[in-house]
């Protein structure tokens, strides 16, 4: 690692090949993954598939560039709007770049009703991307130390907090969207109320802004939904996707529907690898592939199955706050820190990842068995309770 920038605390393993849901270092050890690279890997690890797809690919065409008009692109906007419901896609290369397609959008929007100055209301706890518009958008200090001055144009509110948007609406008249995650994935694994979109839904209506929802993480049928707004009735005007919809070919999208999709117009954004053909085919593939095995109905099943399991197990735990989630965004909180569980998992053959501190955060491939997801409960059960009665025992 002597050539790379420290930009990351890395693990002291070396994953060489996978399989399915199962990785293998270059010790030969094998580990069951329940992160599916950080909510990417929807169809696990050398899906055949994808292989076939993509080899395709290489022996056709890589890149041309959007000076051109690029059919596999047009056929994965029309395949990804009609499962999300929107109308035109913008694609990109990844989730921080399809949120700032969604800023974009809200300022064309702004400065159309004559906003000299839009801004964007967002939330605390939030995670939007790490380019310095997503940073200032994301509401989070330790994310923004160190990047001043931020890029201005956002105001933070507390998450799940219909009332603190109202107030804003009330006091200011430079708003012109709404920016948040339907469930906070770097936060925490945060669930709002059930009602929550809908009436953040009609704040906007009644005030002209756009409801812009970023789905990077849970979209995809990670929550046993398409996307996790599908949850309730409402649908956003711009929404960011990225993650899972390449399985691990660098992709993401703005996707918008109604006037909303009509603000980018040639010579107002561009891109020069987004939506290229290897990654349009791997988004294609991607969307068969869920539609072809059920994922998406199968993601709900095995999320009450992992949840209910956790619970079961954690139930009445000193030290266990609350196991939460939907589908298979699954989050454990502890009342104390507990970024050690990482390693002890490692150990233990299990990859798993501490958001926000103290929540051991689920987000394992679509792909599961029943018999992998028990594995999961338990073997994140046992190092919990591990860990929990270690801490009593020397506090």
């Amino acid at each position: 690692m002597e050539y790379l920038m420290s930009a990351y605390g890395r693990l002291p393993v070396s994953i060489s090949r996978g399989e399915g849901v199962n990785l293998w270092d270059d010790q030969g050890k094998e580990y069951l993954d329940a992160l599916s690279g950080i909510a990417v890997c929807g169809l696990g690890h050398a899906n055949k598939a994808m292989a076939e797809a993509l080899t395709d690919q290489v022996n056709s065409l890589l890149h041309i560039s959007n000076l051109y008009r690029e059919p596999l692109q047009e056929a994965l906007g029309e395949r990804l709007c009609k499962v999300a419901g929107m109308d035109k896609a913008f694609f990109c290369n990844s989730g921080a770049e399809a949120n700032e397609a969604c800023i974009k959008v809200a300022r064309l929007h702004g400065h159309a009703k004559n906003i000299a100055t839009p801004t964007i209301i967002v939330t605390e706890t939030a995670f939007h991307g790490r380019t310095l518009a997503t940073i200032a958008a994301t509401g989070n200090d330790k994310i923004q130390k160190g990047f001043g001055p931020l890029t201005p144009g956002f105001v933070v509110v507390p998450y799940n907090d219909v009332d603190a948007i109202k107030k804003i609406a009330a006091e200011r008249d430079d708003i012109v969207a709404v920016l948040l995650e339907p469930v906070q994935g770097e936060g925490g694994i945060h669930v709002p109320a059930d009602d929550y979109l809908e009436k953040v839904r009609a704040v906007c209506d009644d005030q002209d802004w756009l409801l812009m929802l970023d789905e990077i993480q849970s979209g995809m049928g990670r929550t046993g939904k398409w996307f996790a707004h599908h949850h309730t009735n409402i649908q956003p005007d711009v929404m960011a996707v990225a993650k899972a919809l390449g399985n691990g070919i660098p992709i993401g999208a703005c996707l918008a529907r109604g006037k909303a999709a009509e603000l980018i117009q040639p010579g107002s954004h561009g891109t020069t690898f987004g939506g290229n053909p290897m990654a349009s085919r791997a988004g294609l593939t991607v969307i068969a592939e869920m539609e072809k095995h059920h994922l998406v109905d199968r993601a709900a099943e095995l999320g009450d199955r992992i949840q209910s399991g956790l619970r079961n197990r954690l139930h009445n735990r000193e030290g266990v706050v609350e196991v939460r989630g939907k589908g298979l965004m699954i989050g454990v909180e502890l009342d104390r820190p507990c970024a050690e569980l990482v390693q002890h998992a490692l150990d233990a053959g299990l990859l798993i990842n501490v958001a926000a501190g103290n929540v051991v955060r689920l987000l394992p491939p679509l792909v599961l068995s029943d018999e992998q997801a028990d594995k999961i409960v338990n073997t994140v059960s046992d190092l919990v309770i591990a860990f929990l009665e270690q801490e009593n025992a020397t506090a």
